[in-house]
């Protein structure tokens, strides 16, 4: 009776996923003798699992459960990667492990609120990334941009990190691509890292050095999804409350860091959010994002709402002019809120499964014993097909000088990043002592 059970219940929740164009698709130039071909042609032809059914393990079948596995399942002995580590980039494959082609293509990854190179979700995407062709992998090489004060990352300002602001983002392209400028870059972004993806693609628009894009469980309109966030008993209680204790238990280890600026607003802030004992997303965001989660201008907001309708990524959607392709499940317990009609962009692919949870996605796969990330398939398919097939235009993008040993970009002068020094090598699985994975 079980087995029939179990049968019946992954009969019903394999579905296929709902994939929305909109009328009037972009169209692609291909390296292949500059051939041209539409956005939805080019999905349709190169990601076969999007329009195959994801069949959720039967004992994950809701969000919530796909999630709690996300979170709280044991990780460490799949999607093994490690990472030569410098500065706040993990580059993987190491260098003294395999030599690539300058032209192979990058993946740059941007992980979620909290997270980093570490974490299940961004090497469940780079190990098959990184894998030899002939394992059955793309070969490619990745860079995971941790965020500050993320995976071991230290303060060296009075400036964490927030789901709107770019800058980094940008100054790790040019450092990127200063080091590959022969390489196409290709981002894939998770969560609060999608939404910075997004953003960041909107902002530079035609002049991308990024050639495509892909976002995972991005939140979209951050003021809506907060809202829904915070009226719930069980998210406001469950997830924003997890999400936020996270965010604490950041800032505690940079306690030291943090007190070099005691006249800044996170120095000021720190104390106050250090002594209370539970406070939910918002709380957090309001006491310490909205002032120290990017420069001046536009930080500081007057509230975490503020800072929320400002950083919403689908005010922004209309600009993108790369392909981009956006994978959210429609029982993800976090977002609620997705625009599924690209603001009638070309350029974008929305797609939306049934089932999934955050980050999740977990499905058994042939003779696997425990379950596998379905995502993982169509994400290689599309990085796969931007990397070998679009034909990147770089006379386009924002040109870079160097500046005295700093690279700077054409009309971001104010900005400047350079190379911080080798931290060797570093295991990928290496988790973040009391925090909680997967978000």
């Amino acid at each position: 009776m079980g087995s029939v059970l179990s049968f019946g219940i992954l009969m019903f929740a394999a579905q296929t996923p709902r994939t929305y164009f909109t009328t009037n698709p972009a169209f692609l130039r291909l390296k292949k003798g500059r051939q041209v071909t539409n956005i939805r042609a080019f999905v349709e032809s190169s990601c076969p699992s999007l329009f195959d059914k994801f069949r959720p393990a039967w004992w994950l079948t809701g969000g919530h459960l796909q999630t709690l596995y996300a979170v709280l399942g044991d990780f460490s002995k799949v999607d093994q990667v490690v990472y030569d580590r410098t500065g706040a980039h993990y580059f993987t494959p190491p260098a003294s492990e395999r030599s690539l082609d300058d032209e192979t293509p990058i993946v740059v990854v941007l992980h979620g609120l909290s997270g980093g190179s570490h974490e299940s979700y961004v090497r469940a995407i780079l190990a098959p990334a990184i894998s030899l062709v002939n394992e059955g992998g793309l070969g490619y090489r990745a860079v995971v941009v941790n965020f500050r004060g993320c995976a071991g990352v230290p303060l060296t300002s009075p400036q964490l990190y927030s789901a709107g602001y770019t800058d980094d983002i940008r100054q790790a392209v040019w450092y990127i691509s200063h080091l590959y400028p022969k390489a196409p870059l290709l981002g894939v972004g998770f969560s609060l890292g999608a939404n910075l993806l997004a953003r960041y693609l909107a902002q530079e628009g035609e002049n991308s050095r990024l050639v495509a894009g892909c976002v995972l469980g991005c939140p979209w309109n951050l003021v809506k999804n907060s809202e829904a966030l915070e009226s719930g008993w069980l998210s406001r209680h469950v997830y924003s409350r997890a999400m936020a204790s996270n965010l604490k238990r950041l800032i505690q280890r940079h306690v030291s860091a943090i007190a070099q600026f005691p006249g800044s607003s996170l120095g000021q802030q720190t104390p106050k959010v250090l002594s209370v004992k539970s406070m939910t997303l918002v709380d957090f965001d309001n006491a310490i994002t909205r002032v120290a989660g990017g420069s001046s201008p536009p930080f500081p907001f007057p509230s975490a709402w503020d800072y929320y309708k400002w950083a919403s990524s689908d005010q922004l959607l209309g600009k993108v002019r790369v392909p981009l392709l956006s994978i959210n499940a429609d029982d993800d317990p976090i977002i609620n809120e997705v625009p599924v009609d690209a603001a009638d962009n070309g350029w974008v692919v929305m797609v939306m499964t049934r089932g999934g949870g955050h980050l999740g996605w977990f499905e058994v796969q042939g003779s696997a014993h425990y379950p596998r990330r379905w995502v993982s398939k169509p994400v290689i398919e599309w990085l796969k097909a931007c990397g070998e097939n679009l034909y990147a235009d770089n006379e386009k993008a924002v040109p870079f000088r160097d500046a005295d040993g700093w690279l700077v970009g054409a009309g971001n002068e104010h900005l400047g990043c350079r190379e911080a020094g080798s931290g060797g090598k570093v295991e990928g699985a290496e988790t973040e002592e009391g925090m909680l994975a997967g978000l």
